[in-house]
């Protein structure tokens, strides 16, 4: 049996819940749990934000810890070994999407907390490609928040080819624009901080901004017009974005990893002779994540971090609804 921590009604208090795996599948591996993220994903599933939440419900998907038993055909990793799981915990791995490398698109893929039960556990289970080994150099403790909010601030890098010569800008600081500002710097990028507060600036210096925009000023704003070969936003706000688009150089890139709740307005004609371009993505591919890994090992990236223990998981989400989270949440077991 898996012990693990579920909510039995939307919105509801996580309790002990135990649940019957079944038999490991031949492709699968199981993971003794021993540190697990908490993502603002989390919450909207266990509200049932965008109805697809089944109950009871498990959350967790950003889960280290070691591989506890393998499947009989699993020939990725060993027992014993330090592992990491993200969002994603299988493909279909015959599709376009897979056999392109791009298994984060395949449209089949199975989330680790959509229709099973996640990594508030202590133990979770997951197919052998979503499962990573974790360098030696990265501490496990703080780890778990690169396989969800990492990993989706770093996939743009690698999928837009942003060079080291590139300007960029970063939309918020906070769970996923803390470690945008972190990866971009290492890049050799030169980083502009766009944030709401005003307090954050040496802060956001401190992680790797060159240069800090009050995003409430417009006056700031459109001292920046022609600035940026990226912009990647990473709040769940909605903002003037033409002042954003504006704000790129021609062939510029307004790029979306954070969900704004309204459509992104925007007109057509500064993105037509700019020859601009609105995008987003999603999380990153198995290979993409082990880049992420390898980069963050050698220069010693990883999320600023508040720990609680899994007993504390109900004061856990309480921080984070609350927006005191600075920047990511960990329960550790």
């Amino acid at each position: 049996m898996i012990k693990a921590y579920a909510a039995h009604t939307p919105g509801g208090k996580l309790e002990p819940f135990e649940y019957d795996p079944g038999i490991l599948k031949d492709e699968q591996v199981e993971i003794n749990v021993e540190y697990c993220g908490i993502c603002h994903s989390d919450l909207s599933m266990l509200n049932n934000e965008w109805g697809i939440t089944q109950y009871p419900f498990v959350p967790g998907h950003e889960v280290i810890g070691t591989v506890a038993a393998i499947g009989d055909r699993v020939t990725t990793v060993k027992t014993g070994q330090k592992v990491g799981l993200g969002w994603f915990s299988q493909s279909c791995q015959h599709c376009e999407w897979c056999m392109s490398g791009n298994h984060n698109l395949c449209l089949t893929a199975e989330q680790t907390i959509v229709g099973r039960h996640g990594g508030f556990a202590d133990k979770v289970r997951a197919h052998e490609d979503w499962v990573l080994p974790l360098p030696e150099e990265i501490n496990a403790a703080k780890a778990g928040p690169l396989f969800c909010g990492g990993i989706t601030v770093f996939n743009p890098i690698v999928q837009f080819d942003i060079q080291p010569t590139h300007r960029v800008g970063v939309i918020g600081i906070g769970g996923l624009g803390h470690m945008a500002l972190r990866f971009l710097h290492a890049w050799g990028c030169d980083v502009t901080a766009f944030s709401s507060n005003p307090d954050k600036e040496a802060e956001a210096r401190e992680l790797g901004a060159n240069h800090v925009v009050n995003s409430r000023d417009p006056k700031a704003l459109e001292a920046v017009a022609n600035s940026f070969d990226v912009i990647i936003s990473t709040v769940n706000a909605d903002l003037d974005w033409g002042a954003y688009i504006s704000a790129l150089r021609p062939k510029g890139r307004l790029h979306f990893v954070g969900v704004v709740p309204s459509a992104i307005q925007a007109y057509a004609f500064p993105l037509i002779l700019g020859q601009k371009s609105i995008s987003g993505s999603p999380l990153g591919s198995p290979a993409t994540v082990a880049k992420m890994l390898d980069f963050a090992a050698r220069h010693g990236i990883e999320p600023v971090t508040e720990t609680f223990t899994f007993d504390q998981v109900n004061e856990a989400l309480a921080h984070l609804r609350g927006g005191k989270a600075r920047y990511r949440i960990i329960l550790q077991h």
